[in-house]
């Protein structure tokens, strides 16, 4: 799949005509490059003169870090094969009442999946900031800028995969579960406007 090919591979099918890759996949690599350089400024700490008392819990960071990033390469692809469900449920026969009742099921459920799988990311990516946040604070301070942009990745990373959260419950006929999703989604938006905002106030450059 798309984590297994090169950059430029991945960037050319990004910007085709084909629905897939699209903004979902885009969200989970902003988390993934988020994770890597919250990795990066631990890595850079560990070891170091002067940090000695964070030194274990950088070595923490680093490899929780590394599991999220592992994660959001994977979600790469599974907002990919989320779509790509949904495209194939509309491309299913509809010639009897039976089959358009089983269609329309199709399509509802990879509707609903096409919603949850974003959602995962945005969830996970918000829990990276809790991460993000350590390194910023009591990391290598020649690794500070870094530290910033990994908070501003994942805060776009979140927003970007609620987006698309957003607009798949646009055509999700379960009213019980659209109400649910977009409670959670607006309570994301929030959180990680106001994580955002308070991890970047202790970057002084």
């Amino acid at each position: 799949m798309f984590i297994e090919k090169s950059f430029n591979e991945f960037f050319e099918k990004l910007a085709s005509s084909s629905p897939v890759p699209g903004g979902g996949s885009v969200a989970a690599l902003s988390a993934g490059l988020a994770s890597a350089l919250t990795e990066m400024v631990a890595n850079l700490t560990i070891g170091k003169k002067g940090f000695e008392d964070v030194e274990e819990l950088m070595k923490e960071i680093s490899q929780e870090s590394s599991n999220f990033r592992k994660r959001f390469l994977k979600d790469i692809d599974l907002d990919t094969e989320a779509f790509t469900k949904v495209m194939d449920s509309f491309k299913l026969p509809k010639n009897t009442e039976e089959d358009i009742k089983k269609r329309k099921q199709s399509i509802q459920e990879a509707f609903k999946n096409a919603a949850l799988v974003p959602l995962g990311v945005a969830k996970e990516a918000l829990k990276l900031m809790e991460l993000t946040s350590k390194v910023v604070e009591m990391g290598n301070k020649n690794a500070l800028s870094d530290g910033a942009v990994s908070v501003m990745m994942a805060k776009s990373a979140t927003l970007g995969a609620l987006y698309n959260v957003k607009i798949n419950l646009n055509s999700i006929d379960d009213k019980n579960f659209v109400n649910e999703i977009t409670e959670q989604v607006h309570r994301l938006e929030l959180l990680v406007i106001e994580k955002e905002k308070k991890i970047l106030s202790k970057v002084n450059l």
